[in-house]
């Protein structure tokens, strides 16, 4: 961070600011245009798409900011951006289009939207900072390495779970510590939460009842953690992780893991509900180094083996700008897969599932998502969660059961489905 807010600086300062395309009027959305707008140097938000417009000018109206430009016009918007004014357009072609944008933002949660919309950016030649861990998750190696055919760098952000924690892992590693275990630490979940149970809470934050459940019923933890283990290397030590319940404070906590088992696995992904400091992430790591265990030592991080290292918060809107930074500026994405899928999210019947019946996806009533090794996701034939919706079901499933392929009738032309079977063939 030091570097970076230094690097804006100097942006500002040379007149060499860093124009950003920013996805949808959403609360997420909004936080993040605040915080770029009102609070960056060297950075703006030089154009906004939703596919309704008006909804943007009311995000720029309450973050008083009245430089805009509303059109579906290119050549008057590429004109405004060049005299300093944002642009509002519902469409995307348009969007894309815009000269001087030289990185989108895409934090919709959405799959099919979201994937088609990234590699549409990737052939204009656009970088793609994204805050969707669910798509990340679903199709993020094979979502890194068109970016990496196309000449354009992309990345999940930081402020969200996952790059909070895949900063963690770093900074433990890079004193030469092994980190053993990526955690998360989750305030409550209820796999059986649904958009009706969900609404007040998603009315008072301004966000979607789905995005409430996502959140409330497991499965956006399991995404978070699926796309650290894409990012680490690590797996998961059983279906759906541990998922251990407890008040004590995380330092406390190391106990519960053995370190022995936790090489031979090559490291976890985690979450513990209930813990202190929360919300927040953790990652326990140990070290064979006599030095090391003395310093450690001395620093009041314990016996071991096992040390914990931890960050109580995470400051999603507030890491926007030095995310896109990172990326476009020094080329250190935040958080990137490794190459093959190693840990997906698979669906799994929240209620019991019947012939006939829809799967309404992530948030829905139908199904929450668990996560598992991919190597089991392959050989058990299981449906992940990112391609859930929109599935007809072919056979009855208990509630709590996984559901496979077999299970489902899969809508036909989807995108994702053929990003997900050349993701397969990735090496």
């Amino acid at each position: 961070m030091i570097i970076v807010d230094t690097s804006l600086k100097k942006r500002e300062k040379e007149g060499k600011i860093l124009k950003v395309g920013m996805i949808g009027s959403g609360e997420m959305a909004k936080g993040m245009i605040n915080q770029i707008m009102n609070h960056t140097p060297g950075m703006t938000v030089a154009a906004t798409f939703n596919r309704t417009p008006e909804r943007v000018v009311e995000v720029y109206k309450d973050l008083k900011i009245d430089n805009y430009l509303l059109t579906d016009n290119l050549e008057q918007a590429n004109l405004a951006i060049s005299k300093g004014k944002s642009v509002i357009t519902g469409d995307m072609d348009l969007f894309l289009s815009l000269g001087d944008v030289e990185v989108v933002v895409e934090s919709t949660g959405a799959i099919d939207f979201g994937a088609e919309t990234i590699l549409k950016a990737f052939e204009k030649g656009k970088h793609v900072l994204s805050f969707n861990a669910e798509l990340d998750s679903t199709l993020g190696p094979i979502l890194y390495r068109k970016a990496k055919q196309a000449g354009v760098k992309y990345a999940l952000g930081d402020g969200d779970q996952p790059g909070v924690t895949m900063n963690l892992y770093r900074y433990v590693k890079g004193m030469g510590f092994e980190p053993l275990v990526c955690g998360n630490i989750k305030g409550m979940l209820d796999y059986y939460r649904t958009p009706a149970t969900q609404k007040g809470f998603a009315d008072s934050w301004g966000m979607l009842p789905e995005m409430a459940t996502n959140f409330a019923d497991g499965t956006k933890v399991a995404f978070e953690q699926s796309c650290i283990a894409n990012a680490t290397g690590m797996r998961v030590s059983k279906r759906g992780m541990y998922g251990y319940e407890s008040t004590d404070h995380v330092d406390n906590l190391t106990h519960l893991y053995d370190v022995d088992q936790l090489r031979e696995w090559g490291g976890i992904v985690e979450y513990i509900v209930g813990a202190k400091p929360g919300p927040g992430v953790f990652v326990y790591a140990t070290t064979n180094d006599p030095y090391a265990i003395k310093y450690l030592k001395y620093g009041k991080l314990g016996e071991g083996p096992l040390y914990s290292f931890y960050q109580p918060y995470h400051l999603l809107f507030f890491d926007i700008a030095s995310s896109i930074s990172r990326l476009i500026d020094f080329d250190d994405p935040v958080i990137v897969p490794l190459g093959p899928s190693l840990v997906d999210v698979v669906a799994t019947a929240k209620t019991d599932l019947f012939p006939g019946d829809s799967l309404d996806g992530i948030g829905g009533f139908k199904s929450y998502g668990l996560c598992e090794n991919h190597s089991v996701v392959v050989k058990e034939n299981l449906l992940t969660m990112g391609i859930a919706e929109g599935c007809s079901m072919k056979k009855a499933v208990p509630k709590d059961t996984v559901i496979t392929y077999n299970d489902v009738e899969i809508p036909q032309g989807r995108l994702i489905d053929k990003l997900m079977l050349e993701q397969h063939n990735i090496k």
